[in-house]
């Protein structure tokens, strides 16, 4: 099995800038966090936005799901920041259903060292090989169905929409 690991930007991908003081993008660090967590993983990465997901538009989306439907592989992963990371996945998921793909990300950039980013990238990876067709979000080791997740900005985490 390959997964497909798309990057799109997002807290993952950030860095800090210490004399300005402000958080800026230069390359993914998934390479070195799979290799971090011993990952022993076959995987396809590519980058295709290194954007803040506040900023991502009906375009962006529009371009990362032509990317999962071009895709080859069954199995999809997508580090997106959290922010937008549920529409997003909407868009996805009324248009993918042959594919898994889980949508990831992290409330803190991996460089800052006390990241989420690795506990949800591993869990996204399992996720992906584990889960039937559909589009999901990985969080806090908890995977969500693509029409039922919202970020909780009070508690700093994910949470379903309905409970049932």
């Amino acid at each position: 099995m390959v997964i497909k690991i798309i990057v799109t930007g997002g807290t993952f991908d950030k860095e800090y800038d210490e004399l300005s003081g402000k958080l800026f993008f230069r390359a993914t660090h998934l390479k070195e966090m799979l290799a971090l967590g011993r990952s022993r993983l076959v995987v396809r990465v590519k980058t295709l936005l290194m954007i803040d997901s506040l900023f991502m538009t009906a375009s962006h989306r529009r371009r990362i799901l032509a990317e999962c439907r071009a895709s080859r592989e069954k199995h999809i992963v997508i580090t997106h920041g959290t922010d937008t990371m549920p529409e997003t996945a909407r868009l996805l998921g009324r248009a993918i259903t042959d594919k898994t793909v889980v949508l990831t990300g992290a409330m803190v950039p991996y460089k800052f060292g006390s990241s989420d980013g690795m506990f949800n990238l591993g869990s996204a990876l399992s996720f992906a090989q584990t889960l039937p067709p559909g589009v999901y979000i990985a969080m806090n080791g908890r995977f969500f169905n693509w029409n039922n997740a919202r970020k909780n900005k009070a508690r700093g985490e994910f949470e379903e929409i309905d409970k049932y």
